[in-house]
């Protein structure tokens, strides 16, 4: 019997697929290992000879000379219904994941939220199974970022970390937007409008992003010459129902709110909903602005005025700054911020 695809008897080899290519066998191992050093015509022939031999890479043998396994982790200190639940991490994951497709490199995702979780995972990240790790939605009591740095393995965290969770003196590498900013835009844009009582539902005060989002309130309220108000601060953890709870509290508090500003595009459609049921209407007695610019902000009735963050490319900005600690090109220390500005729609 005889098929289209020539195959040895045993497995392909790389010196096989450099004769089918014509190329030499350095050749055939940069263009398996992803090296830009190789013309685009030797590529081809490279690639075309490993698909009619169906040549696999033999990831062990790779490993032990290029020290790389092939493999970067994201874990997210978050459950697994939050993870594929909430746009935010859906949009992470398909910039990283747009950035790594041009590389050899697999993406590993974990959850981590339990000791129990954090545990497993901890046991997994060393040299032997990932070259780097991504890490998001950190708290400021996780342990992993001290541990990663222990084991001299690359790590980039998704935003600024928060005081206790890395030591002043310790560089680390992190991607984030600007927080404190997106949220001045916010609550600027709300005192513009005649707004007064304006209440805020800040995100978790053990993560930097909610630390950051809450001061830039907090500046602008001052700056715009209002009174600030400990009981116009509410607090959630960036899902819908904590939204809808801070805003019943708040509600209770100060029944007066004709603005609010929800650290999160979930949080202001939980609050919305709150809104909604007590008779209130959006915007004309409460306008409300939400952060994020998910999909769904376009779809709220009305839809939703909100902070737009690009989330796809911060998980691109995550991944190209891990691989270029991976390759050494990139020192620790180095972080990158990226821009926020105000999308307006009807709900203020």
């Amino acid at each position: 019997m005889t098929t289209q695809r020539t195959r040895s008897a045993g497995r392909p080899t790389l010196d096989e697929v450099a004769a089918r290519a014509g190329v030499g066998r350095g050749t055939v191992s940069r263009v398996v290992n992803g090296s830009p050093q190789v013309s685009p015509e030797a590529k081809a022939a490279v690639q075309r000879a490993i698909e009619e031999l169906g040549y696999v890479p033999n990831r062990a043998a790779r490993a032990l000379v290029t020290q790389r396994n092939d493999s970067v982790a994201l874990v997210v200190s978050e459950s697994e219904a939050r993870v594929f639940g909430e746009p935010f991490f859906a949009g992470i994951i398909r910039g990283i994941s747009s950035v790594l497709l041009e590389t050899p490199l697999q993406l590993w995702l974990a959850m981590a939220q339990s000791p129990e979780e954090r545990d497993r995972v901890n046991q997994h990240l060393t040299r032997q199974h990932v070259d780097g790790v991504l890490l998001l939605s950190l708290h400021d009591d996780d342990p992993l970022p001290g541990r990663l740095r222990e084991r001299g393995l690359p790590a980039v965290l998704g935003g600024r970390p928060a005081g206790m969770l890395v030591p002043d003196d310790q560089p680390v590498n992190f991607v984030d937007v600007d927080n404190a900013g997106g949220a001045r835009l916010a609550v600027a844009h709300l005192a513009a409008s005649g707004r007064r009582q304006i209440a805020v539902i800040a995100g978790p005060q053990d993560m930097a992003v909610g630390v950051h989002r809450l001061a830039g309130y907090r500046q602008e309220i001052v700056e715009a010459g209002l009174k600030l108000d400990e009981a116009l601060i509410g607090y959630g953890d960036f899902s819908e129902e904590s939204g809808a709870r801070a805003m019943r509290e708040l509600l209770s508090a100060r029944p007066g709110i004709d603005g609010l500003f929800a650290a999160s595009d979930l949080m202001a459609f939980g609050a919305m909903r709150v809104l909604k049921d007590r008779g209130r209407r959006i915007p004309s007695d409460v306008a409300v602005v939400g952060f994020e610019d998910s999909a769904l902000a376009r779809q709220t009735d009305p839809p939703l005025t909100t902070v737009y963050q690009p989330v796809e490319e911060m998980g691109r900005e995550m991944a190209r700054l891990l691989l270029d600690r991976i390759r050494g090109e990139a020192d620790e220390g180095r972080s990158v911020m990226l821009d926020t500005h105000l999308v307006r729609r009807a709900s203020a």
